[in-house]
């Protein structure tokens, strides 16, 4: 199969829960030739196995909780979070990316000074990672030779983006800082705008502070091509990802985002942003994230899923509560709330196919759809994978780390070569981290 006819191929039937998730598509395995046509279904897993081996497997956002970097609870363990150590290495997931992730505050002093400290706090939670709790299994890597380096050792690899330049306050030399602290990519906003850019949220009323990007986003952006920090095109207006790349003189990535002309969503990217970031030498790290991918069909199925969860609540006598009542509620109350519904959720789960069955949950293949389009519209060396995993993100089939390996199976069965899913998962991020740091090195050797 072809590129062209790649493109939006579907399962011929839906996806079935069992130990690997089997799904369904193509099936023409583009490196297999001719006798691929007929190859069995024990040989395509097999196949796809091999590859998944082989290749170095990259998630470009995993969002964290210190909470969970500490001697007593940490990765280590078998944690509820989508992304610990066991699951990355029962799913062939050989790199995190962990995200110093600070919401958008107040643009005061007192409001950059504590994102500051948020920002440092997830930076020393994933330096203790590394260098305290497990470093015999996870090391930090801070370029790509760093990447190959660690995974031919057999551990695995840590790398740190940061999102949202907020914490950066009004001080440019916290770039460099950042830096020194392992950060390889850095977004100039979030959820509302900073001090830095408008965020995408500005679609929402159609209120703007800087029309793009402020003057001092301007010298962000000099200071991250400066000192080898990939700028991150995930949030921001898309104003401002234009004025980004257009300034930036090293390609740009985009951590987590999917494609809008597939679904309209203003945390997506347009055709026109495409174009741009493929012109630049950038790429696009298309993300697992189900309201992204295909906004209706999780709104069916979560309005499924609701359904029952509300009939085994009144079942059980539990009242549910809406998010905002629980924000209200004091530790103690919350905590106990959590512990009454803790059987619903717990039964809701064990029914979850009544839900699947009757709305079907955005899938790996609604996922792979995403790349297919991107990989259409910008060139294969273009686009990568992220899952904004324990920030919301997660696919059926894809739902955390330990189950990586159905990616790589949707891609061998669309078509997909060996070289083109090295390309996907990581190997085109690494080469735009490496010019990054090549524009990097000549800036610095300059003394600009």
């Amino acid at each position: 199969m072809n590129k062209t006819t790649r493109a939006f191929v579907r399962r011929a039937a839906p996806i079935v829960a069992l130990p690997l998730l089997a799904l369904a598509g193509c099936g023409s395995g583009g490196e297999g030739g001719a006798g691929a046509a007929t190859e069995s279904e024990a040989e395509l897993m097999a196949r796809a196995r091999g590859i998944h081996e082989r290749v170095i497997t990259h998630d470009t956002h995993d969002d964290i909780n210190p909470g969970n970097f500490t001697a007593e609870t940490n990765y280590t363990q078998d944690l509820s979070t989508q992304v610990t150590l066991p699951k990355m290495e029962a799913g062939g997931l050989d790199v995190a990316w962990f995200v110093v992730y600070v919401g958008q505050g107040e643009l005061t002093d007192e409001g950059f000074a504590d994102a500051y400290d948020q920002a440092v706090a997830k930076f020393d939670a994933i330096h203790s990672l590394t260098e305290e709790i497990a470093p015999d299994r996870i090391q930090l890597a801070l370029d790509s030779d760093d990447v190959r380096r660690i995974n031919g050792e057999g551990k695995l690899v840590a790398m740190i983006g940061v999102e949202n330049g907020y914490p950066v306050g009004m001080d440019v030399g916290r770039v460099r800082e950042f830096a020194e602290r392992g950060a390889r990519y850095m977004s100039l906003a979030h959820n509302g705008h900073s001090q830095l850019s408008d965020s995408n949220t500005g679609e929402r009323d159609g209120v703007w502070l800087h029309d793009g990007l402020s003057d001092l986003g301007r010298e962000v952006i000099a200071e991250m091509n400066r000192w080898g920090i990939m700028i991150d095109l995930s949030h921001p207006s898309k104003a401002a990802n234009l004025e980004i790349i257009e300034l930036s003189r090293a390609p740009v990535m985009a951590s987590h985002s999917s494609a809008r002309a597939l679904n309209d969503v203003s945390r997506n990217l347009d055709d026109e942003e495409l174009a741009a970031i493929a012109a630049n030498g950038g790429v696009v790290q298309t993300v697992a994230f189900r309201s992204y991918l295909d906004s209706e069909k999780n709104a069916a199925n979560q309005e499924a899923r609701r359904a029952l969860e509300e009939e085994v609540a009144a079942e059980m006598g539990v009242e549910l509560l809406d998010r905002r009542t629980l924000y209200g509620m004091s530790p103690a109350e919350r905590e106990a709330y959590t512990e009454a519904y803790a059987p619903v959720r717990d039964a809701v789960e064990a029914r979850i196919d009544e839900v699947n069955a009757v709305a079907p949950p955005v899938d790996v293949g609604d996922f792979v759809d995403h790349i297919d389009y991107l990989v259409e519209t910008m060139g294969l060396e273009h686009v990568g994978i992220s899952s904004d995993f324990d920030g919301g993100g997660g696919v059926h089939g894809w739902m955390d780390a330990s189950e990586t390996f159905n990616v790589t199976l949707e891609l061998v069965r669309r078509g997909y070569t060996e070289e083109e899913i090295g390309m996907l998962w990581g190997g085109n991020l690494m080469r735009v981290l490496d010019e990054v740091q090549a524009v990097a090195a000549e800036m610095q050797a300059a003394g600009e």
